[in-house]
């Protein structure tokens, strides 16, 4: 299949470079990286911790419908 890509001047020059210095053809290339990028896990190390944050401690008993409602009027 042929398709059209927009690629920065800067990647592209990169991209035949490397492609020169293969041997190889920037299509050739071009699929490889997709093939890569498509076929990736990324495992759950990488992803960033989550936040925490210390709020206190809980005001009203999130089962409790009318404490909140309480809790909400307050104000």
């Amino acid at each position: 299949m042929k398709t059209t890509l927009v690629i920065d001047d800067g990647v592209m020059r990169r991209l035949r470079q490397r492609a020169a210095r293969e041997g190889t053809t920037i299509s050739e290339l071009v699929e490889a990286a997709l093939r890569l990028l498509l076929d990736a896990k990324r495992p759950a190390a990488q992803l960033p911790p989550l936040p925490s944050f210390r709020a206190g401690h809980a005001r009203a008993d999130i089962a409790n419908r009318d404490a909140l409602y309480d809790l909400m009027d307050e104000r």
